[in-house]
């Protein structure tokens, strides 16, 4: 019983932890001018463009990625096409519909992930690069295993 108990108490430490830090995500201005679900997206799409230039996602990756719902994601693919941060592409199969930055409004987007690094180089000065390094690879672990599907 007291293995329970003492599971159960860590449970307990490890949502309000969570809690506490998505909190300090969502309320922390990390998204300042863009919505979070559209941080979310732009930040798919642009580290897809860090790696190749061009920065071309399928929606399928995206969903895949960001986890968020099909519709979320069109709404949210809608709202940034809307705001010129992002352009539609269509692939060579018709039935494949994919995105890109658009180059010339980056800077909109930069100016938002800038506050980002911000934070995170505070966050790592409290926390130490060793701890950054375990916080990452217990973050990416919960990710890989999918805990949070709907």
């Amino acid at each position: 019983m007291e293995n329970y108990d003492e599971n159960l108490q860590i449970d307990e430490d490890i949502v309000v932890s969570w809690v506490r830090l998505t909190g300090i995500l969502k309320n922390g201005r990390l998204t300042d001018g863009l919505i979070y679900n559209e941080a979310i997206v732009m930040l798919t799409a642009y580290r897809r463009y860090q790696q190749d230039g061009e920065g071309l996602v399928s929606f399928k990756e995206i969903v895949a990625e960001t986890r968020m719902l099909k519709s979320h994601v069109h709404r949210t693919i809608g709202s940034l096409v809307n705001k010129r941060l992002l352009e539609r592409v269509t692939g060579e199969d018709k039935r494949m519909s994919f995105v890109r930055p658009v180059k010339e409004n980056l800077d909109a987007f930069l100016t938002v992930h800038r506050n980002s690094l911000a934070l995170a180089e505070e966050a790592r000065k409290i926390i130490g690069n060793e701890d950054a390094a375990a916080f990452i690879r217990i973050a990416q672990k919960i990710s890989r295993a999918g805990l949070l599907k709907k």
